[in-house]
Formats: C-alpha cells, sequence, structure tokens
C-alpha cells in the first residue's frame, strides 16, 4: 500500500507577523496508523524540503503520544525535512492521499492547481481521498468531471467556525472551513467542538479537528480495504 501526504509549504498566518504551517498531530497521528498497518508513506508539500510546522502545535498543551513518537522518530523526521514537490507526484504512483490540516493549506493547498488536480484525479481513478480539520478547505476549487464543486451534495466536516473563534482567527483566515463547504453545497455536519467527528461520503473522508486525525486515518485504512 502505497500513501501521499501532501503538507502545506504556506507559514505565514495573514498579516499577524506570526508563523502558521500544519498541525503536528494531524501528520503524527496518520503516519503512525499508515506506517503501522505496513503502508510506504510519500510525504509531498507544493515547494517541497522541508515544511514548516505550525509552532502551536507544538507547545506541551498538544504534545500527546503520537507527535512525541514523531520527533523521535528519526526515519521520520528525515523523511519530513526532504517532502518531494507536490508538483512531481502522480495520482498512478498511489493508493491514496491524506491533507493534515493546519492554518497554512487554506492560504496556498487550497488554491495549488496541482493539489486541485491531483484531487480530482485520484477520485476519478476510484481512490479514496481523506482530509482533516483545515484541510478540506482544500476542496473549495476541486470540481467533479461535469464541473460542479466536488462537496455538492456530499456529506463533509471540517474545522467549526466556533472552533476558529475559540482560537481568535476568525477574521485572519482567507476564509472559514464550515462556510466555504456549506457554500459549496456540502451537506456539513459537525460534532462538539475538539471532540473527534468524522464522516465518510462515497470515497471522500473529512475530519473536524486535530483530535479527529487517527480516526480519520483509520476510517481511510477500512476504505483501502474494501
Amino acid at each position: 500500500m502505497n500513501v501521499l501526504i501532501v503538507l502545506t509549504s504556506h507559514d505565514q498566518l495573514g498579516n499577524t507577523g506570526r508563523k502558521t504551517g500544519f498541525w503536528l498531530e494531524e501528520l503524527a497521528a496518520p503516519y503512525y496508523a499508515f506506517k503501522d498497518a505496513g503502508a510506504t508513506i510519500t510525504l509531498a508539500s507544493p515547494k517541497g524540503g522541508n515544511p514548516p510546522l505550525d509552532p502551536k502545535s507544538n507547545e506541551p498543551m498538544f504534545q500527546t503520544e503520537l507527535p512525541r513518537r514523531f520527533e523521535a522518530d528519526a526515519e521520520a523526521t528525515a523523511q519530513l525535512a526532504s517532502t518531494v514537490r507536490l508538483d512531481s507526484v502522480s495520482q498512478a504512483d498511489f493508493d491514496t492521499v491524506f491533507y493534515p490540516g493546519g492554518h497554512g493549506p487554506l492560504w496556498d493547498l487550497a488554491e495549488d492547481h496541482h493539489s486541485i488536480a491531483l484531487i480530482e484525479s485520484f477520485l476519478a481513478a476510484n481512490k479514496p481521498v481523506a482530509l482533516v480539520c483545515h484541510a478540506p478547505g482544500v476542496l473549495r476549487h476541486v470540481k467533479t468531471p461535469d464541473g460542479k464543486p466536488l462537496v455538492a451534495g456530499k456529506k463533509v466536516t471540517g474545522f467549526t467556525n466556533s472552533e476558529e473563534e475559540a482560537v481568535g482567527l476568525t477574521n485572519v483566515v482567507p476564509f472559514l472551513v464550515e462556510d466555504e463547504l456549506i457554500a459549496k453545497g456540502g451537506r456539513y455536519s459537525k460534532g462538539d467542538d475538539w471532540s473527534s467527528y468524522v464522516v465518510i461520503d462515497g470515497l471522500l473522508i473529512t475530519g473536524q479537528n486535530p483530535t479527529s486525525s487517527a480516526a480519520t486515518a483509520e476510517l481511510l485504512l477500512k476504505q483501502i480495504a474494501h
């Protein structure tokens, strides 16, 4: 089983002067779900190389077992330091793709033509796609073969407006994930803030927040097994 994980290359949190990037737990949880299942994992990002880590995701209050395992894993950290360029990967080489969140993807991956085409090609090839937290926002420009928004009529979730408000970034992000998924016709639902909540609709799997990362990855593994 070959799994592609796509990370952001964007490190600026709007005009705040603060740093952003990917959220560590949202990489570490799926990474080990896939690795422990025997998968070969490829990490990619728009610019390649070492993608920016959201510094907040590395603070002690957010450090759970899997991020600690990742940071102590020389093979994993070496792989992270040398992600391949997103424009160099082909859907044909992988069984599935997983998008971790963090705020970074809202700026780069949501508008990245390679990412949009990649997601469309995975789905066209009948391969499942999973995205967690802010990453479902990456679907905003993804279309079905007949040109409609991919999420239209589909069950989806993602980082909630109330969760964004709780972290004080409602007016910083380029768009709100919940609002955008609804605007594109998605059948958006959510669980309690910060609790694990995952939905599946055909080949599309979405998770609400960092806590949902492991469950999103496990559901993706079950979907591949089918």
